[in-house]
């Protein structure tokens, strides 16, 4: 049944104290899940005290990114990073591959799709830091016992979405431009970084027939949303300004999971 939360946790969050076998449970029976940013901070600090340490600098790192040149829809709200990275099966040993491209099919991105975009890659810095690397290795040891037979293709996309009000003139911006859809890849992990002055960006899960099963909005530092990008689709609404003297902004950290042949 559809949860008529529109905003915040759905009742179904597991504890703070979750670890990695329970959310692989939930996510299991789910194909989606929403974390808490407490429980998130708790987890990666449980499995390494020194997970979060720069924090800070992670967080900093969206204030310095280029826009996203690929936009079919002529909008100048988007700007990104991305890196690619690798991981043998079962296993948190992940690798950082060369810079490449990004790709998805028309059936996957309707809107900028078919073509190879070619984005500017994570700061060195950041992407060997301790919360970065935190994270990638929490999604392999959570994706690596839900399958446990598949290396993995891993990219991860730094996106701002912004509105300034003034600038292009415009007025929201799309964190799912592409509207309610799937990735073409097998897990997707959704992190948020920072979130200013902003109202809506409200996350919606659908079955594979794109019936909404679930809201809720990654409102925090370190919320996060997983999905099992096979079994459903997902997309967010569209910011706005909660002041149009300020401008709104909406940082998130994506990564996904793509069984490797």
């Amino acid at each position: 049944m559809f949860s008529t939360q529109t905003a915040g946790r759905p009742a179904s969050e597991p504890s703070y104290s979750a670890g990695v076998e329970e959310i692989c449970e939930r996510v299991s029976s789910k194909s989606y899940l929403y974390l808490p940013g407490e429980s998130v901070g708790e987890l990666l600090r449980r499995r390494d005290a020194n997970a979060l340490q720069d924090w800070e600098t992670f967080r900093d790192s969206w204030g310095d990114m280029p826009l996203d040149g690929y936009m079919a829809d002529g909008g100048r709200y988007r700007r990104r990073r991305h890196a690619t990275l690798s991981a043998p099966r079962a296993d948190n040993r992940y690798r950082i591959e060369p810079h490449q491209p990004h790709y998805q099919t028309v059936d996957y991105n309707t809107l900028n799709g078919g073509i190879a975009r070619h984005y500017e890659p994570f700061e060195d810095s950041v992407l060997r830091g301790a919360t970065m690397s935190s994270l990638l290795t929490l999604g392999c040891d959570l994706f690596g016992r839900l399958a446990p037979y598949s290396p993995w293709h891993i990219e991860a996309h730094q996106f701002r979405i912004e509105v300034s009000g003034v600038e292009a003139g415009q007025e929201v911006g799309k964190p799912t431009p592409e509207g309610v859809h799937r990735d073409g890849v097998t897990f997707v992990m959704m992190l948020m970084v920072k979130r200013s002055n902003t109202v809506n960006g409200e996350s919606t899960i659908y079955n594979l027939e794109k019936n909404p099963l679930e809201k809720f909005l990654l409102a925090d530092e370190l919320d996060m949303a997983i999905v099992n990008d096979e079994r459903v689709f997902h997309g967010v609404s569209p910011i706005e300004q909660l002041d149009s003297g300020e401008p709104a902004v909406r940082d998130v950290l994506v990564i996904t999971y793509r069984h490797k042949p």
